[in-house]
């Protein structure tokens, strides 16, 4: 056994071990595998093993069994856990995704035969590191290529979703996807479509049994946009027609020509490539979404320039870009609080253009905004990917660094129990002289509680005399 190995490698290799004194066959599989043959950390660990779940429970008294059709038992400890999975034959997937039978077997290359790609397609033995091959998936690592086991067209009709992993781990790991393979995807992209939807995101038509969940979409579109080489994933979905089957309002920026002094980098399908360009792994998933989605208000309001002195224009773009965001977040099922990030994004990101016109109250309120620096990063990669002027980035990551935290979010001076006790009664009036008070506050005319309530009481006045 291999000494000072990482917590979950460490654990797998165990299990191994436990498993072979009993008898079984035990190698570590798949991704783990791939991953450390290209001498990269991997996020977690499998072991694949002759042993039936059963006897896996009854060497392991802390497993926990999760999939028992499948043969699939959880091995924890501590914080870590390895997924051991007995080897399997698996026939007939009816709904494209789960087979509809599967039958526990003794050799690996059964189990191998049944995955998805020749480069998850390894085994390894973990005392020795020596590596089981029986799909060609280290020539294909050395080479650098996405090729399906066996026939590409049967590996998509058992799992739908496999179309989108080949893209991801051709944009994660700078590979290509192999011409039958690639030929297979375009063949059978249309499968991927999603089904129709009324305004309330109820199903329009009766779901269909083989239609893929959304949310393994919305999954996998983040582990694209997030794992590294966001840009090369979706320029795959396009060549390979997936992302107009999954995302087909970012498909329409394609051919939307902007205003050459302000993108002089093209298009809007371009520009936002550009922009994924420049997202680092391991990004937030709401920053990488506000990026995506930015101008995707932009195909729907394109207005062409009507004459030499006018320009193209995409007036109320943003509104525009906020409602499909909004429609894509509850479409894919994000979270409430994702989906209010990601609309934010979009709802905000052309206000950094007015950022040297703002008042200083406007100016501390913006940057206020929830998750404010990634606001800030799309706005750092919206102008790095269009006409390249940092002025305003600067200008707003200047005051971040210099204002502390207090002047942008002081202590309020008064409340609403102050205007109660002024004989102020609760309604429009209350917000309206609140905020006046916290303007001045921002903008440095105010300083103490009592200039606060003096003009708090001058503000009811004038609002008095003005009912008069």
């Amino acid at each position: 056994m291999k000494h000072n190995l990482p917590m979950s490698r460490g654990l797998a290799t165990r299990i191994c071990h436990v498993l072979a004194g009993s008898g079984h066959q035990a190698f570590l599989a798949g991704g783990c595998v791939r991953d450390l043959l290209l001498h990269r950390e991997p996020a977690d660990y499998d072991v694949s093993t002759d042993a039936t779940p059963e006897q896996v429970l009854a060497l392991f008294p802390q497993a926990i069994m999760v999939g028992a059709q499948f043969g699939v038992v959880i091995v924890p400890e501590d914080d870590h856990k390895v997924e051991v999975a007995t080897f399997r034959s698996e026939a007939g997937y009816s709904d494209g995704r789960h087979p509809d039978q599967v039958h526990f077997t003794l050799y690996p290359e059964e189990d191998v035969r049944r995955r998805d790609f020749t480069i998850n397609g390894l085994l390894m033995r973990p005392e020795s590191d020596e590596v089981l091959d029986y799909v060609g998936g280290q020539a294909d690592l050395r080479a650098g290529v996405i090729r399906a086991i066996s026939d590409p067209a049967r590996r998509f009709a058992e799992d739908k979703l496999r179309m989108m992993r080949a893209v991801r781990f051709a944009a994660r790991f700078g590979f290509r996807i192999e011409p039958s393979t690639f030929d297979a995807i375009r063949k059978h992209a249309r499968t991927l479509e999603l089904p129709l939807f009324r305004p309330d995101f109820s199903l329009a038509i009766t779901p269909h049994s083989t239609w893929i969940s959304t949310e393994r979409i919305r999954d996998e579109l983040t582990k694209l946009l997030t794992e590294g080489g966001a840009r090369r994933g979706f320029e795959l979905l396009d060549e390979t027609g997936l992302l107009r089957c999954v995302l087909p309002e970012v498909s329409a920026m394609k051919g939307v020509t902007q205003p050459s002094q302000f993108h002089p980098e093209g298009d809007v399908w371009v520009h936002t490539c550009l922009m994924l360009e420049g997202l680092p792994a391991a990004c937030s998933p709401t920053l990488a979404w506000g990026v995506l989605l930015h101008d995707a208000g932009k195909p729907p309001t394109f207005k062409p320039a009507s004459g030499p002195v006018d320009r193209i224009r995409f007036d109320g773009h943003v509104e525009a870009g906020m409602r499909l965001a909004e429609n894509i977040g509850r479409r894919m099922h994000f979270s409430k609080d994702e989906v209010q990030q990601i609309v934010a994004l979009v709802a905000n990101h052309m206000r950094f253009k007015d950022v040297t016109e703002m008042r200083l109250s406007t100016l501390k309120r913006f940057v206020r905004l929830p998750l404010f620096q990634e606001h800030l990063e799309l706005h750092r990669l919206d102008c790095l990917a269009s006409h390249g002027n940092m002025d305003t980035y600067q200008v707003v990551s200047r005051f971040l660094a210099e204002t502390p935290r207090e002047v942008v979010r002081p202590s309020a001076l008064i409340t609403g129990s102050d205007l109660l006790s002024m004989g102020l009664k609760p309604g429009p009036l209350f917000g309206e002289i609140l905020q006046t008070v916290e303007d001045a506050q921002l903008d440095g005319q105010i300083a103490t509680r009592e200039e606060a309530l003096n003009l708090a009481r001058r503000r009811a006045q004038t609002a008095r005399i003005g009912r008069q």
